[in-house]
C-alpha cells in the first residue's frame, strides 16, 4: 500500500494551475497597473543600457517626443498625439463588437483602407460637382458602405460555410492593399501617388484639422459602449460569444447576429478610413492606415472589450511609439526600438492577465499528503 502511495506521489506534478474565482475587480486592476509600471521601468532600464543616458532624461525625451514643449504655448504635437490615439482607438472600437462575439476580425486594416478609398473617389470625382454639405454626406455614406461591405463578405462565408474568419479577414487586407495600389497607379498616372485634394475635406475647428477627428471618435466611444452594454444587439453579441448553442436555444439567430455585427464593425472601420483621408491626409496610399489595424487587435483585447479602458490603452501605445521613436532618433538607435518598447509593455499586460485568471498551486509536501 505504501508503494502505491509513493508511486502516486512521484507522478504528481510539481505545480498545477487553478482558475481563480475570488479576485475582486480592484485587485485585478492593481495587478494590471503594477504590470504596466514594472514594464515602463524595464523599458527605462533597457533604454539606459542602450543609450547610456540617465533614466529620467530618457522619459523626458519620450515626453518631448510625444507632446513637444507645451510650456512654449505650442500644442501642435499634442494634437498629433490625440489624432493618432483617436485613429487607433477608432479601429479598436470597430473590432470590439466582433471580438466580443468571438469572431476574430483581423481585417480592420483593409476595411479602413477601402473606406478611405471610397472617400478619395468621392473627393476626386464629385468634389466640384456637389455642394459642400451634400458632398460630405456622400463621402460619409460611401465610406461606411465600403467598410461594411468589406466586413460582411467574410461574415457571410463564416455564417453559411463556417470558414476560418481569421484567415479570411487577413487575406481581405491584402486584396484591399492591392486595389489601392492599382487605383494609385491609374489615378496617379503611374506615379503611385495622389496629390492632396482640395475638395471634400472635413471642416476644421479654427486652424486645427485634428480636433474634429478626436471629437468624432470620442462620440463613437460612448455610442459603442452604450451599444454593447445597453442594447438588445449588444446582449445578443454577448450571448453568442459565450455559447452559440445557448444562443440558438433561447431563440437568437446566430447567423444573423454574425453578419449584422460584422456590418457594424466594417462600417466603423470605414468611418476611420474617412477620417484619415478626408479629415487628415486629403490623399491616400497603401500605408494610410499604417498597420494600426493590427495594433487595434491588441488594444481591444487588452482593454477587456471596454471602450473607456481602450482610451487609456490607445494613449499608452501611441505615447510609447512616439516617445521611443524620439529616443531612437536622438540616440542613434534602430527605428525598431519603438516596436520593442511597445512589445515589452504588451507582454507584461498579457502576462498579468494570466495571473489574474489563474493561481499556481505547488505540490504538497509528503507530510501534508499523509495528512
Amino acid at each position: 500500500m505504501s508503494d502505491i502511495k509513493k508511486t502516486k506521489h512521484s507522478h504528481e506534478p510539481l505545480f498545477h494551475l487553478v482558475k481563480r474565482d475570488d479576485m475582486k475587480w480592484w485587485q485585478a486592476w492593481l495587478v494590471r497597473i503594477a504590470a504596466i509600471v514594472i514594464a515602463l521601468l524595464l523599458v527605462g532600464v533597457i533604454s539606459m543600457l542602450l543609450t547610456k543616458e540617465n533614466f529620467f532624461s530618457i522619459y523626458e525625451t519620450m515626453y518631448r517626443g510625444t507632446f513637444g514643449k507645451l510650456e512654449s504655448g505650442s500644442t501642435v504635437m499634442l494634437w498629433k498625439f490625440l489624432q493618432k490615439t483617436a485613429i487607433l482607438l477608432g479601429l479598436s472600437l470597430a473590432v470590439t463588437p466582433a471580438f466580443k462575439m468571438k469572431f476574430w476580425n483581423c481585417g480592420a486594416e483593409g476595411q479602413a483602407l477601402v473606406g478611405g478609398l471610397a472617400s478619395m473617389i468621392c473627393m476626386i470625382e464629385l468634389g466640384d460637382k456637389l455642394p459642400y454639405p451634400v458632398l460630405l454626406l456622400v463621402i460619409l455614406v460611401t465610406s461606411v458602405l465600403a467598410g461594411a461591405l468589406w466586413g460582411v463578405i467574410p461574415a457571410i462565408f463564416k455564417a453559411q460555410y463556417n470558414t476560418n474568419e481569421t484567415l479570411f479577414t487577413l487575406m481581405m487586407n491584402y486584396v484591399a492593399t492591392q486595389i489601392i495600389k492599382y487605383y494609385l497607379y491609374v489615378e496617379g498616372g503611374g506615379s503611385n501617388k495622389i496629390n492632396p485634394v482640395a475638395y471634400g475635406n472635413l471642416p476644421t475647428i479654427g486652424d486645427n484639422k485634428y480636433a474634429l477627428n478626436v471629437i468624432i471618435v470620442l462620440v463613437i466611444t460612448v455610442l459603442v459602449y452604450i451599444y454593447l452594454n445597453y442594447s438588445k444587439h449588444g446582449y445578443e453579441i454577448s450571448v453568442v460569444g459565450e455559447s452559440q448553442n445557448t444562443a440558438r436555444y433561447i431563440g437568437i439567430n446566430v447567423k444573423k447576429v454574425v453578419i449584422r455585427t460584422m456590418v457594424v464593425s466594417g462600417a466603423l472601420c470605414g468611418i476611420v478610413g474617412m477620417l484619415l483621408v478626408s479629415g487628415t491626409n486629403h490623399s491616400i496610399d497603401s500605408n494610410t492606415v499604417g498597420g494600426q489595424g493590427f495594433t487595434a487587435i491588441m488594444v481591444s483585447w487588452l482593454g477587456q472589450f471596454n471602450p473607456f479602458i481602450m482610451v487609456i490603452m490607445s494613449a499608452l501605445v501611441i505615447f510609447l511609439n512616439l516617445g521611443s521613436a524620439k529616443v531612437a532618433d536622438t540616440c542613434g538607435l534602430n527605428s525598431s526600438f519603438a516596436d520593442i518598447t511597445v512589445g515589452i509593455v504588451i507582454l507584461f499586460v498579457v502576462g498579468c492577465e494570466f495571473f489574474i485568471r489563474y493561481s499556481i498551486k505547488f505540490r504538497h509536501s509528503k507530510k501534508e499528503v499523509k495528512a
